[in-house]
Order: structure tokens, then sequence, then C-alpha cells
């Protein structure tokens, strides 16, 4: 009866290893970190992703939001996490470009990290005063050449998408143009409206009311192919800057060794979501291009925008503030 007794547990214990890691996730509150104050653009599609992911999963799913150090510090969280599916990061242009901004990261953007799904990859408009002469690209590349020292550009901050798309223009363009950093879009394009400074590459969400209204004319988008939000404008590209992309996106990622059928669950419930009808409606008020790719495909993207904008931040000798 013992050696019997023995075989059981022994039985259950093997069983109970074998079982899948999804087997019963997730049964308590699943958190995505979002490396941003509340609010922006990352906010509202992390909170739209988690309000249809937890119908989707049957549970509850939490924003935290941890703002502060160019992102760094709300991923480092996330890093240092239980590799068990509950804790997960909303990841962005940002993590791409950290890695050449800063010389030293508390954490290793590839070895701390798993990719679990690409959710949606979105684009910059160049945008000007109405007032002003320039219509297009090829008018913005006259004007910066005719006079070097008198066009300027308006930014977040030192490695923000509206700062780099800005400087792959000039490397691309071959034209210089000034940057003013500033803390946010809407002291940006205050100055912009008031004719301080020339032109912008501003996101959607800033923009779209204001071109709508014709107090902002808009010249391009930055993205690879024409926008369904913008059907009219060329791409940058197109209108005669060949090679040239500069793309925001966002993804989820995981803390490293997640078991892999815990991503694949929650890569087919993010692949499931963003064809709803909440993310229908983001991707028209955000200008969003939904993917919900497989994680190799977020792996892939993720090294090309990597290698794209270490390029750009080493040849303009951009360094973080």
């Amino acid at each position: 009866m013992h050696r019997i007794l023995t075989l059981l547990f022994a039985i259950a214990a093997s069983a109970l290893l074998l079982a899948p890691a999804s087997a019963g996730y997730p049964d308590h509150v699943v958190k995505i970190v979002v490396p941003f104050a509340p609010g922006g653009g990352t906010d509202v599609v992390a909170r739209t992703l988690a309000q249809e992911m937890q119908k989707d999963l049957g549970a509850t799913i939490i924003i935290e939001n941890k703002p502060g150090a160019g992102t760094i510090i709300g991923t480092q969280s996330v890093a240092a996490s239980p590799a068990d599916g509950y804790t997960l990061l909303m990841g962005t242009f940002a993590n791409a470009v950290n890695p050449s901004l800063y010389s030293k990261l508390p954490y290793d953007p590839h070895k701390d990290f798993v990719p679990v799904a690409l959710i949606a990859r979105s684009f910059n408009v160049v945008v000007v005063n109405p007032a002003s002469s320039v219509k297009s690209i090829a008018d913005l590349i006259a004007a910066a050449k005719a006079d070097p020292e008198k066009l300027s550009y308006g930014t977040y901050g030192t490695g923000t998408s509206a700062h780099l798309a800005g400087e792959l223009f000039k490397h691309l363009a071959g034209v210089n143009l000034t940057t003013v950093p500033y803390k946010g879009a809407v002291p940006a394009i205050t100055d912009l409206l008031g004719g301080q400074i020339q032109v912008m590459f501003t996101t959607v969400a800033s923009c779209a009311s204001l071109v709508a209204a014709g107090q902002l004319r808009a010249i391009a988008v930055t993205s690879a192919e024409r926008s369904a939000a913008f059907p009219q404008l060329p791409t940058v590209a197109e209108a005669g800057v060949p090679g040239y992309v500069a793309e925001s996106w966002y993804g989820l990622f995981a803390p490293a060794n997640t078991p892999p059928d815990l991503i694949e669950r929650l890569n087919k419930s993010a692949g499931r979501v963003v064809q709803s009808d909440a993310f229908r409606k983001l991707s028209v008020n955000e200008g969003l291009v939904m993917v919900a790719a497989p994680p190799a495909e977020l792996d892939r993207y993720f090294a090309g925008e990597e290698a794209r904008w270490r390029k750009v931040i080493r040849d303009a000798g951009i360094k973080a503030e």
C-alpha cells in the first residue's frame, strides 16, 4: 500500500509539473505598467487594451502609471517583476531609443524582456502655420536651403518622436532646422500657431482637430504608407525624401522567462481585441494602424527600430538631458 501511495503521489507531482502554466490563468489581477503619466496616447491605448482584454480573458486587468526618467523607471519595474504573466509592460518608441540615448540602463532591453504582441503602429504629421508659404515638403526643403538659419521646429524634448522625426528629416533631406525643445505638445503647438517656430513633426492626437479647423496646415505624414486618417496627405518619402519613415508604436512585453504558453495566450487575446469597436474608434482618433502581430514580429520590429534610431542619434550627437 505504501508503494502504491508513493507512486500515486509521484504521478500527481509529475502531472503538476507538466501542466501548462496557462492552466487557470489568469486567476488574479493582471497589471500593465505604462511608463508615462495618465492621459497621454500610450495611456489611452493601454487602457483600451486592458478594458477589452479583461473581457476576453475573464479577469481584471489594471493600468499602473509609472512615469519618470524617460520611461526607465516603469520599464525597470517590469524587468524586476516575477515572470508569471501578471505584470506586463506597454512598450513604445522610447524603449527602442533609450539604449542609444543613455550610456547605461538598469535593465537589458533584450535579455530582461520577452515580446508578447505588437499592438499598433502610428505616425506623426508634418504641420506648419497656415499663414506660412510652405505648402509641401518640397517647399519646406527649399525654404530651409534658402535660409539655413531661419527655420525651427518644435519638439517635446530630447529623444521624443517629434524630435527624432525632425532629426531624421534633416539628415535625409540635407537641410538644417533649429531644434526648439518644449515640455509637451501643447506649448509647442501654441508657439507654432503664434509663429515663434515654423514646423512640427507632431502626433495625430495633438494636431487633428486643429488641422480640421484650419488652424494648422498638414503637409505630409511620417509613416511608410499613406494613412486612412489623412488620405489626402503624401508620405514624407513620396513627397521628396526617399527612405524617410518615422513611426511610433505600441507593444506588449513581459519579463524574461515568462512561460511560452502564457505568452501565446496573451498574444492571441490581444489579436482578438484589436478587432473590437473600441480599437476601431482609436484607429481613427489616434491615427493607429492595428497590428496585433505575433511575438517574433514584435522582436524583429523592435530590433529594426533600435538600429534605425541608433544611427540617427549617433550621427546627430544627441545625448539624454
